[in-house]
């Protein structure tokens, strides 16, 4: 069949159905000039491998988009990463983005949250609010999104190890605000074998950790269909010093591992497949970058396909967030970070990701301010409305260059997922340290690249200048922590201790066994039991997880 034919085909079978539901942004698109910008261009000759290697958007191999009219009907999310100090201050940057034209949220967390201990924790002091929201409670959780409609905004949350504990706590919070679960939409991340080898956030061991995982898969399956499970997550394996290719190779060898995890506690591939989602770097070297999207995506359907015989078109779909990188922001002329994130966020675009965050330009230095965050996000805000390039799907296909290195991409991620799965698959790596060995072993060339000047950073090891930063600064107070502290003494003394000593009890009985979890903690967070308490029964349980030596 000719490509003629084949482009009939989708238009009638793909194409069509879509645009009925969710018409196009416009009628027709122009350049500045004029020109009409066609929705869709192919090879002017006829290529035997195209089909196979690019396909039409919204079809498998996906490489060209997920979605039929990608951002010609709707633009990605525009979703800044945001969260400091007390739930009230973060609740307030978050209001301040939504009227400023973000399009979801993105929860930054504290580091003792992100570990499981509450505010009042001897292990905490010193870092309640520091690097993201302090989230103790349920009540925190809903400070954190007072007066924020739960059923029209999408909400990430960058959490992993308790991640279970803090889906429950927003689906009280959505309960008591009058909102059905299954009309929440949003991703946790979920992803705890990227903190084993690249951030280091973990709690439990591995197995307990994949049956809290397997556990959201099941819940989330019945109780809330348009939530993302899990996002599994090379932006940090990329931010540790891995290359491209391993970011893809890497994060994705995780991706098999968890669906094999949950094809093993029971669950059907093409019942939980299209609630799994990615987060990847938007990193530097531009036409690499766009590549890189491009050839995971094609490389995932492959993987779900036929490694695991996926039936739905849904499942082969990696949807994925993006966030530029933060390991290239420089404190020195932060100002240059602005640029740099701009061609960032560019790449991201050109490859077709779902949502997107732009780095502050003042992040290498502290916690970014309002001004620096609104710079951020209007940065994606001018290339959706005046750069022209959403109008056409996937503009940059057929380029020669582009095209080998999605193929050289895919090429080298697939050589790595063999070598891993010959181990015996992620985690038997990771315990082996081979992921973390070779992310450590790139990171020390491009370390030695940039002090070789082979690698040119501007502003750090070439073109630098006399300078004393001028930026405004943000700064968290810290009676924070001590107001954290008296609010969760006041709660602890006010609740139904008999119950509460009930819920403690059923849970490390379940924790125990093989009862799915989640319920158990809705209904402990809405008994006013703390994240800590939670944690605490279940390290009791579980044990902590303790790394080896590479």
């Amino acid at each position: 069949m000719t490509l003629k034919n084949e482009r009939k085909r989708w238009e009638e079978e793909t194409l069509r159905p879509v645009l009925g539901r969710f018409p196009e942004r416009r009628d027709a698109f122009f350049t500045s000039s004029g020109i009409p910008v066609e929705r869709l261009l192919l090879p002017l000759e006829e290529d035997a491998s195209y089909e196979e290697r690019l396909g039409f958007p919204g079809e498998y191999p996906f490489t060209r988009g997920v979605q039929p009219t990608m951002y010609r009907g709707r633009f990605w999310t525009m979703r800044q990463y945001a969260g400091y100090a007390s739930a009230e201050e973060s609740n307030a940057r978050y209001r301040y983005l939504l009227e400023q034209g973000q399009t979801g949220l993105s929860v930054a967390f504290d580091l003792p949250t992100q570990i499981g201990y509450d505010a009042d924790d001897s292990i905490a002091s010193g870092e309640v609010g520091k690097v993201g929201v302090s989230i103790s409670s349920l009540r925190d959780m809903e400070t954190l999104f007072r007066d924020i409609p739960l059923e029209r905004v999408s909400t990430s949350m960058t959490i992993n190890a308790p991640a279970a504990i803090l889906l429950a706590m927003y689906i009280a919070v959505a309960r008591r605000q009058g909102v059905d679960p299954s009309k929440l939409r949003g991703t946790i991340q979920n992803d705890i074998l990227k903190e084993y080898v690249a951030r280091g956030t973990y709690i439990f061991p591995p197995k307990p950790s994949m049956r809290l995982i397997t556990d959201v898969f099941q819940y989330c399956q019945h109780e809330a269909p348009h939530w993302n499970t899990i996002s599994i997550s090379g932006y940090h394996i990329r931010e540790a010093g891995s290359t491209a290719v391993q970011e893809v190779a890497f994060t994705l060898a995780n991706g098999i591992a968890y669906v094999q995890a949950a094809i093993a506690a029971g669950l059907d591939v093409d019942e939980f497949a299209s609630q799994l989602s990615f987060f990847f770097n938007a990193h530097n070297d531009f036409l690499e970058e766009i590549a890189k999207f491009r050839a995971a995506r094609r490389t995932w359907a492959k993987i779900m396909r036929q490694r695991f015989g996926a039936r739905d078109p849904r499942s082969w779909m990696l949807r994925f967030h993006t966030q530029t990188a933060g390991s290239t922001l420089t404190a020195q002329q932060p100002e240059n970070n602005i640029v740099r994130v701009a061609l960032q966020a560019l790449s991201a675009v050109f490859g077709g990701t779902q949502s997107l965050h732009t780095n502050s330009m003042d992040e290498a230095l502290w916690l970014p301010t309002e001004k620096s965050v609104r710079v951020a996000l209007r940065t994606q805000q001018i290339i959706a409305h005046e750069s022209g390039v959403a109008d056409s799907i996937d503009p940059l296909a057929g380029s020669y260059l582009l095209e080998c290195l999605t193929d050289e991409i895919e090429r080298r991620a697939e050589e790595y997922i063999r070598k891993i799965d010959d181990m015996g698959g992620a985690l038997a790596a990771i315990e082996q340290g081979y992921i973390q060995s070779e992310i450590q072993e790139a990171a020390y060339r491009y370390q030695q690249a940039i002090e070789r000047q082979d690698q040119i950073v501007v502003g750090v090891n070439r073109f630098q200048v006399q300078e004393e930063i001028a930026l405004e600064r943000l700064s968290v107070d810290p009676t924070i922590e001590v107001d954290q502290r008296q609010r969760l003494a006041k709660q602890r003394a006010n609740r139904d201790a008999q119950r509460v000593n009930e819920l403690m009890a059923h849970l490390e009985k379940a924790a125990s066994g093989k009862e799915n979890l989640i319920p158990i903690f809705i209904e402990c967070v809405e008994n006013d039991i703390t994240l800590g308490e939670i944690c605490n029964v279940l390290r009791g349980v579980w044990g902590v997880y303790q790394p080896t030596g590479l």
